[in-house]
């Protein structure tokens, strides 16, 4: 029998009372802390055979090693006498603070750094938003000296070294899926990701010439609006459905074809707001008190429903969708704002709550990892290989959303916490979704075959998605994609590897069946470096994916500007950023 007795952003500390251990699970320590009372017997038992046992003279640290070609270490925080068979290690009764490491490579150089650290020990850790783009790391410790932890890759880019008084012990690693896992030694770190863009409009504009081309599209696309003949029921695909035409509204403000906007605003009011009242005859959204969230009436029903969103899976994905029509309906209908703003922030709350209160009417940050600096689509169900996530272009729309909801409504603070997260989502793509040869993260057979990440695991990495095979290469790209909206630029903003991109999921399109819709990302992407090209290709589709429209490629290549514009990696020229915080 276990429980938690507390947690926090970084931890969790897990009390077994019947056996007098206390564990400090802090994400990142490279030691496994137990504190032990009571004077109790101590057991642990490995799989693998044990070759030699040994310990100092003053019984506070004993070396194992494995035939798996492992070396363990122990310490201890006053003498203990353990013994050993094959297979087990038993002590007598025992009280005081266990520390249990893997030596890197059975490297002594190694083993002298885990030496030096192994009197301070972690017990918990927070995560702070103190500044825009700007997230603090602060652990609280016990023992004495200087805290050790381990960084990832994004991690160690991120890291202000300049302003934080942290340490890092270059050479010191350890390998894992995520790459390297690199020591820095501080009770503090601050992560400093580059500004990202959050706007309505295109970061680089539209030029005047191009306007009649969208306007064209735009006015057939408008026309042809009608909210009595949508048929899904589905939060997922009617988010996109709503997401799509709140779009066209934002691309008419862009070409100044303003008439079309009554129309838009209309069917917008006439989507959503069954949902928002909880009138919509074939589903709705209901909050769930057991879990502090909220739910579909259909996924609280069936936990296979709207993809499981009732046992939490997708949230930031189908409800970044809803989120981004409301606050283009917020924008465009200020009145109308007012009075549903109660209703779309609780949706925004359920994905992006900061609160810590335990009362808390939803959870902190439900999809996203404070440590991993990414979300995590998987919800309540246990898997073999941990939680997952698909889609990252999805994940990012819903962060983007959220800033945007925050401009609608002049909360900057909103805005500030969603563009942070938009931009941590980017660059953990960049890092763990996008592979690139030069980066080395995967090992070479995979990174032969893939460019992309199918469904990353925290235990694996899988070129499949749920619903395609490795070969559907425009399946695997798109679903990286979409959305196609003005932050896409910042998530492809390496324009040589779009190339790639490209290049190894053109083939993919010759397949018999491979939907139209697929293909308008893949010539979206195309369209970064070949405008021209791009721009004939999409003309010559004639079919769209449920969340992208032909207004809306039309706007993306014209809007890729003419190479000369500084890049949009940064801020960007009319980011919220330079608006609230110059």
């Amino acid at each position: 029998m276990h429980t938690i007795s507390s947690s926090s952003d970084l931890s969790v500390t897990l009390d077994f009372p019947a056996s007098n251990l206390r564990f400090f699970l802090v994400r990142g320590s490279p030691f496994l802390t137990c504190s032990v009372s009571g004077g109790t017997a101590i057991s642990i038992s490995t799989i693998h055979t044990i070759l030699s046992f040994s310990s100092n003279n003053a019984l506070t640290k004993y070396t194992i090693k494995l035939n798996n070609n492992q070396t363990w270490l122990i310490y201890t925080s006053s003498p203990i006498s353990l013994s050993n068979s094959l297979s087990m290690i038993t002590s007598i009764g025992f009280s005081g603070i266990i520390r249990i490491a893997a030596l890197p490579d059975s490297d002594p150089r190694h083993e002298a750094i885990l030496d030096r650290f192994s009197y301070c020990y972690p017990i918990s850790g927070d995560a702070e938003f103190t500044k825009p783009f700007f997230l603090e790391y602060k652990w609280e410790k016990k023992g004495w000296g200087d805290l050790l932890m381990l960084a990832h890759p994004l991690h160690l880019r991120l890291l202000d070294r300049d302003n934080s008084e942290v340490t890092v012990l270059e050479d010191f690693k350890y390998k894992s899926i995520d790459g390297d896992l690199v020591g820095v030694v501080g009770d503090s770190w601050g992560l400093k990701p580059a500004p990202v863009p959050v706007n309505w409009h295109s970061i680089r504009g539209v030029k005047e010439e191009s306007y009649a081309d969208i306007i064209s599209a735009l006015s057939a696309e408008v026309d042809a609006l009608n909210s009595t003949t949508i048929t899904t029921n589905s939060s997922y695909f009617y988010g996109k459905l709503i997401a799509r035409v709140a779009r066209l509204a934002l691309i008419a403000e862009e070409v100044y074809f303003f008439e079309v906007i009554p129309k838009i605003k209309k069917f917008l009011k006439d989507t959503i707001e069954p949902w928002l009242d909880g009138t919509f005859s074939g589903n709705g959204f209901m909050y769930d008190a057991k879990w502090g969230g909220i739910v579909t009436n259909q996924g609280a029903l069936d936990s296979g429903a709207d993809c499981g969103f009732g046992v939490y899976n997708d949230h930031h994905y189908h409800l970044g969708y809803f989120l981004y029509a409301i606050s283009v309906l917020a924008k465009i209908d200020l009145a109308w704002g007012r009075k549903y703003r109660p209703r779309a922030y609780s949706l925004m709350a359920d994905f992006m709550n900061l609160g810590r209160q335990s009362d808390s009417n939803y959870t902190r940050l439900r999809c996203f990892d404070l440590y991993k600096l990414h979300s995590w689509a998987g919800g309540l169900r246990e898997f073999v290989d941990g939680r997952n996530q698909g889609s990252t272009s999805e994940a990012v729309n819903a962060y983007y959303s959220a800033a945007l909801m925050g401009l609608a409504y002049g909360d900057t603070h909103l805005v500030a916490i969603g563009s942070m997260l938009a931009a941590l989502e980017i660059q953990a793509a960049q890092t763990w979704w996008h592979v690139r040869e030069s980066d080395n993260m995967y090992e070479e057979v995979f990174t032969r075959e893939n460019k992309v990440v199918g469904v990353l695991w925290a235990n694996k990495r899988d070129s499949e998605l749920w619903f395609a095979p490795p070969e559907w290469r425009e399946c695997r790209l798109g679903i990286q994609v979409l959305p196609l909206l003005p932050i896409t630029e910042v998530l492809f903003s390496d324009v040589e590897f779009v190339r790639e991109l490209v290049k190894w999921t053109l083939p993919a399109l010759q397949r018999e069946g491979v939907g139209e819709g697929w293909k308008g990302f893949i010539y979206a992407l195309e369209g970064i470096y070949d405008k021209e090209g791009a721009l004939e290709k999409i003309k010559n589709l004639n079919g769209f994916d449920d969340g992208n429209s032909l207004t809306n490629l039309l706007w993306w290549i014209h809007s890729r500007g003419d190479g000369e514009e500084e890049g949009c990696g940064g801020g960007g020229k009319h980011g919220w950023f330079v608006q609230y915080c110059h």
